[in-house]
C-alpha cells in the first residue's frame, strides 16, 4: 500500500511532466520541425539518453523481469527477439545514412528514395500505414503493461468508492492505463520532441537511482539467503533444448515455460538470429527511434547518439531487471501473482516492488516507472502524429498555416490515443502483442526495407507489393493459429519477397537521377555499380563505399559487448565474480577495437562524407 510519501513523490512528477509540457510549449509551436524533430538542435547525448529512456518502458521491463525469473542468464537472448542488436547496425553504419537524408520521417525518405511517381506514391503510402499500425501497437502494448503494474498499487476497492459505474473485474487494468495515459498525451501533445525529450531526461534520472538502489538491495539478500533455481539457470549457454525444469522448486513456472514455446530453443535462437539480422540491416522502423536519428544535428551526431543509447540503457536497466528477478526467486512465497484466480507471471515485476522496496524508494521507483511508460508513450504518439501530419495532412494541404498544422498536430494525437485505448482493450497479455509486433508485424517490414538500401533496381512498386504481400498475412496469421509467431515469420518473409521481386520487375527502374541523388548523399554499401558508373562520368571523385567487411566486424564486436553489458550486472547481483571479471575484460577489449576500427574511421570520414 502506498504511503503518503510515496504519493508526494509521484504527484511532483506527475505536476513536473505537466510543467514542462507548458514550458516548452512555445518552441514546438514555431514551426513543424520544431514540434517534431525539436528543431533538430538537441545534443546528441540528450537525444540518447532520450532514447534510452524510451526504451527503459514498463512493459518492457516487466517482460525481461519474467524472463530472467523463468529462465535466468539464458533469458539474455530472448529479447533477441526486437531485435535489441539492431542498435549496433544503427551506431555503426545505419543511423548516418538515414540522417544523411535530412527528411522529417520515414515515409518522407520514401520519395527521398523512390520519388514521386506512382511506385514512390505508393511506397509511401503503405509505410504510413505501416507505421500507424506498428504505433497503434506499440501504444496498446505499453497501455495494458501500465494497467497491469498500476492495478498492484492502487487497490481497487479504494477506487471503485469514487467511481459512478462498474467495472469488470478482467478490464480494471485497462481503467488504469487510460488515466495515467492522459498524463503522457498533455506533456507530448503540447510540447512535441523538445517536451518529450527533457520529461526523458527526468524519467532516466529517476530509473537510474531507482535501479542502483534495487541491485543494493538484492546484492544484500543474495549474500544472506540461498537461492534455489534449477540446474542451468546460472549458465548463459544452452543447447538444442532449453532443459530448464522448476519441478519441486516454483512447479507452476514449467506451464509458463510451455506456453511461451521456448523449449525447442536452438531452432528458436536460429530463428531469431536471422529474423534479427535481417531487420537490422532494414534500418529503424518508423516509429521513435527513427524520429529521435532524425532529430540529431549531423549525421556523426546520429551515430554518437545510437552508440550513447545503448550505454545509457543496458546497465541501468539490467541492474533493475536482475535485482527483482532474483528478489522474487528468494521470496516467492510473499509475492502476490494471482488475478481473479489466475496465475500471472508478468505480474512479479510490481509484486516484486510492493513487497521488497521501502517507503519513499518506493515512490521514487514507481514515479519512474510511470514515466517509463509514458516516455515510450509520448515517443510512439509524437511518431505516429509525425506520419499522420507530414505524410498526410500536408501532402494534400502544402500551404496550411502555422495554426493549421497546431491544431492538426493536436487532433491527431487525440485521436491516435483513443485509437490505441480502445485496441488496448483487446490484449490480453504484454507477450502476446509483443510477439504479434516483433515478428509477424516486422516480418511484413523486413525484405522491402532491405532490399530500398542494397539494390538499386529495387523501385517504389517493388516496395509497395512487397508491404503489401507482407501485411495481410501478419494481419490474418493469428486469427487461425496459436503458434508463437516467429515460426511463421519466414513464410511471411518469403510471401513478402515474392512480392518484392514480382513488383520490382513490373514497373521500370526508378529515375535515375532520383537514384543518383540518393546514392551520392546515402553512399550505401551493396549492388549500387550501375548507378555509381553514372556519378562517375559526372563526379570522378566519387568512389564506392568499400566499408562493409569492416562494418561487419564492427557489428559483430558490438553485440559481443551489449551482451557482456547485460551479463555484467547479473553477474555483480549473483555475487558470480569470476564470470563479471572476465565479462568486464571482454568488454573493455570490444570497447578498445570499437575505438580503432569504428569511432576513429567515421571521424575521419565526417570531414569527407558526413555534411
Amino acid at each position: 500500500m502506498l504511503q503518503g510519501l510515496d504519493i508526494a513523490i509521484i504527484l511532483a512528477y506527475l505536476v513536473g511532466t505537466i510543467l514542462i509540457g507548458l514550458a516548452l510549449r512555445k518552441k514546438a509551436q514555431k514551426s513543424k520541425d520544431d514540434y517534431l524533430l525539436g528543431g533538430k538542435d538537441l545534443p546528441w547525448y540528450m537525444l540518447g539518453l532520450s532514447n534510452a529512456s524510451g526504451m527503459f518502458d514498463i512493459s518492457g521491463t516487466m517482460w525481461l523481469v519474467t524472463l530472467t525469473f523463468v529462465y535466468g542468464l539464458k533469458s539474455i537472448w530472448i529479447p533477441w527477439l526486437w531485435p535489441v542488436f539492431n542498435q549496433v547496425f544503427l551506431m555503426v553504419f545505419l543511423a548516418t545514412w538515414l540522417r544523411r537524408s535530412q527528411v522529417t520521417t520515414g515515409a518522407e525518405w520514401i520519395h527521398f528514395r523512390f520519388g514521386k511517381g506512382q511506385g514512390g506514391n505508393r511506397s509511401h503510402s503503405i509505410i504510413v500505414i505501416f507505421a500507424i499500425l506498428s504505433c497503434l501497437g506499440f501504444l496498446a502494448y505499453g497501455f495494458i503493461g501500465l494497467g497491469k503494474f498500476v492495478e498492484i498499487f492502487i487497490p481497487w476497492e479504494i477506487v471503485s468508492a469514487y467511481i459512478p459505474f462498474n467495472v469488470p473485474a478482467e478490464y480494471i487494468p485497462h481503467f488504469y492505463g487510460v488515466v495515467f495515459t492522459m498524463f503522457a498525451v498533455f506533456y507530448s501533445v503540447l510540447g512535441g520532441m523538445s517536451g518529450i525529450v527533457w520529461t526523458d531526461l527526468l524519467q532516466y534520472s529517476i530509473m537510474t537511482i531507482s535501479s542502483i538502489a534495487i541491485a543494493v538491495i538484492a546484492w544484500q539478500a543474495m549474500g544472506e539467503h540461498e537461492m534455489n533455481v534449477p540446474d542451468g539457470w546460472m549458465n548463459p549457454l544452452f543447447g538444442w533444448e532449453l532443459d530448464i525444469d522448476w519441478s519441486g522448486i516454483i512447479d507452476e513456472v514449467n506451464d509458463k515455460i510451455a506456453s511461451d514455446q521456448y523449449s525447442l530453443f536452438g531452432i528458436f535462437f536460429m530463428l531469431m538470429v536471422f529474423k534479427g539480422i535481417l531487420s537490422s540491416v532494414a534500418g529503424p522502423a518508423p516509429n521513435y527511434d527513427m524520429q529521435k536519428i532524425l532529430s540529431t544535428k549531423n549525421p556523426l551526431e546520429a551515430a554518437k547518439m545510437s552508440a550513447f543509447s545503448i550505454a545509457a540503457l543496458i546497465p541501468t536497466r539490467y541492474l533493475m531487471v536482475g535485482g527483482f528477478s532474483i528478489l522474487a526467486i528468494l521470496f516467492y512465497e510473499d509475492l502476490r501473482l494471482e488475478t481473479a484466480g489466475i496465475l500471472d507471471f508478468e505480474k512479479i515485476l510490481p509484486a516484486a516492488i510492493e513487497q521488497f522496496v521501502p517507503v519513499g524508494l518506493l515512490g521514487l521507483l514507481l514515479a519512474g516507472l510511470l514515466a517509463a511508460f509514458m516516455s515510450t508513450f509520448a515517443g510512439t504518439l509524437n511518431a505516429a502524429q509525425a506520419y499522420l501530419v507530414n505524410d498526410i495532412y500536408l501532402k494534400y494541404r502544402p500551404d496550411a498555416s502555422n495554426q493549421e498544422v497546431k491544431k492538426m498536430n493536436y487532433g491527431s494525437g487525440i485521436v491516435v490515443v483513443l485509437i490505441s485505448i480502445v485496441l488496448g482493450f483487446f490484449v490480453l497479455d504484454v507477450n502476446s502483442i509483443l510477439q504479434w509486433i516483433v515478428s509477424a508485424l516486422y516480418g511484413s517490414y523486413v525484405i522491402s526495407n532491405t532490399l530500398k538500401w542494397y539494390w538499386w533496381r529495387f523501385n517504389g512498386e517493388g516496395y509497395f507489393w512487397g508491404m503489401v504481400s507482407g501485411i495481410i498475412p501478419a494481419m490474418i496469421f493469428p486469427l487461425f493459429t496459436d503458434t508463437l509467431d516467429l515460426y511463421y515469420f519466414p513464410v511471411i518473409l518469403l510471401i513478402s519477397l515474392a512480392g518484392s521481386i514480382i513488383g520490382t520487375y513490373t514497373a521500370p527502374p526508378t529515375n535515375e537521377e532520383i537514384l543518383k541523388d540518393f546514392y551520392l548523399k546515402t553512399r550505401p554499401w551493396g549492388f549500387w555499380k550501375p548507378i555509381l558508373e553514372r556519378l562517375k562520368d559526372e563526379l570522378p571523385e566519387v568512389t564506392r563505399n568499400k566499408n562493409f567487411s569492416r562494418d561487419m566486424f564492427n557489428v559483430l564486436i558490438g553485440v559481443i559487448a551489449q551482451t557482456v553489458l547485460v551479463l555484467i550486472p547479473l553477474y555483480f547481483i549473483l555475487h558470480d565474480n569470476i564470470p563479471m571479471i572476465l565479462s568486464i575484460v571482454i568488454l573493455v577489449i570490444c570497447v578498445f577495437i570499437l575505438k580503432k576500427n569504428w569511432w576513429d574511421h567515421i571521424k575521419k570520414e565526417a570531414g569527407v562524407n558526413i555534411k
